[in-house]
């Protein structure tokens, strides 16, 4: 089997904010075509725009080489090595970033062909299944404005994700400082512990909590003390308190024994970045982006030094139904792996996020059944894919 050409496509949601932090408003997708006829699909988490000038980009000298260039005439059903390719052909331009998100649609795609040509879910391709269902947290990020409408959002939201849909997880986004502040201007700290508070008193002690500050804080010691005060929450983990490339100041966060484990690692790319998280900063819970750090290849690499390390492996999903699949994949043959992110269409803040795919796994009793259709399981709605498509 051959690659005979990759299309990309660039969507936006027709009432985008750009004042909002969120990029489910958006997305890159790839499609790979073979020489048998059957095709993949694979999105990644990044500026769409971006995501086309990296594929699309010509050649220009044997350090820089084009990545849709490089990748026809090869071999689909040999991700890692076609993987391998595509980063040393890009290295000048890429080893990490936009080339590498880039790289993981692509990756993505290929493991979808690999499944389809086998008649396998793609979970079989990656390596023996060390569970039969995977548990999902619900993310939670309202969108109202003032503090005591967001604190009573996020209670109303987390009820409803476990009364409503039965979760057994939720992660509470509660932005208040930093570059991501929800509310425009910088509120204390411990308004962050009264959130938590008033979310745990309502959905009581059998529901596992986690939260994301999204790089709410500069100084260590400022996240350490707001640390030490929820550590009455039982919080699973808190996410990204630093800015990621502050690895000395999750160590320091690390070495403060708050009783809370600390969670990075959405921007990330390549195992490369992963190393530098776990060995120097000393974080917990490792969170590839199955897009963004390179694709299915690229985070089974992460998966497999993490659980040489002893950390927890959460993988970040924040796009369509095709990320999720690949998390659900991801997840279903990694032993590290003890929850993925999730959001069912009813809860999901944009129409692109909620219509772009059909056959999304659905959730029973709190837990998703590992996918049985071969390759990632998914369909793009092609209909919606015209909607959303920007030309």
């Amino acid at each position: 089997m051959r690659i005979t050409g990759v299309e990309c496509h660039v969507l936006l949601a027709h009432d985008i904010r750009e004042d909002a932090a969120s990029s489910a408003q958006d997305d890159f997708v790839v499609e790979v075509h073979t020489d048998e006829g059957i095709s993949g699909f694979g999105e990644s988490d990044l500026n769409p725009w971006i995501g086309r000038a990296c594929l699309e980009a010509p050649s220009t000298h044997n350090m820089g080489l084009s990545l849709r260039e490089m990748l026809v005439g090869e071999n689909p059903l040999e991700p890692a090595r076609v993987w391998d390719k595509l980063y040393v052909g890009s290295a000048m331009n890429g080893r990490r970033g936009a080339m590498i998100h880039t790289i993981g649609a692509i990756d993505m795609a290929l493991w979808d062909i690999a499944g389809k040509a086998s008649g396998k879910p793609v979970w079989e391709l990656l390596g023996t299944p060390v569970r039969q269902h995977i548990v999902p947290y619900a993310s939670l990020e309202p969108r109202v404005a003032g503090f005591e409408a967001y604190r009573d959002a996020l209670v109303d939201w987390t009820l409803r994700a476990k009364e409503e849909f039965g979760f057994r997880a939720a992660k509470l986004e509660i932005t208040f400082g930093g570059p991501y502040a929800h509310l425009g201007t910088r509120a204390p700290d411990r308004r962050i512990v009264e959130v938590v508070a008033a979310v745990r008193r309502a959905v009581g002690s059998d529901m596992t909590l986690m939260i994301d500050v999204q790089y709410t804080w500069t100084d260590p010691d400022r996240a350490i003390e707001t640390l030490q005060a929820l550590r009455e929450y039982d919080l699973y983990f808190v996410e990204a308190p630093l800015w990621p490339d502050a690895l000395d100041g999750y160590a320091r966060i690390h070495g403060a024994n708050t009783g809370t484990r600390i969670a990075s690692g959405e921007w990330l790319a390549t195992r490369f970045e992963f190393v530098d998280l776990m060995d120097r900063g000393e974080v917990e819970v490792v969170q590839p982006d199955i897009g963004r750090v390179g694709g299915l290849t690229e985070a089974t690499r992460v998966a497999h030094l993490a659980e040489q390390r002893h950390r927890i492996v959460v993988p970040h999903a924040w796009k369509s139904g095709l990320s999720i699949a690949a998390e659900l994949h991801f997840a279903a043959a990694t032993k590290s792996c003890e929850f993925v992110e999730y959001l069912p269409g009813p809860l999901a803040d944009s129409d692109l996020r909620r219509e772009l795919t059909k056959g999304d796994v659905a959730m029973r009793d709190g837990v998703l059944p590992l996918p049985t259709a071969p390759g990632l399981g998914i369909e793009l709605n092609r209909d919606a894919l015209a909607f959303f498509e920007v030309e």
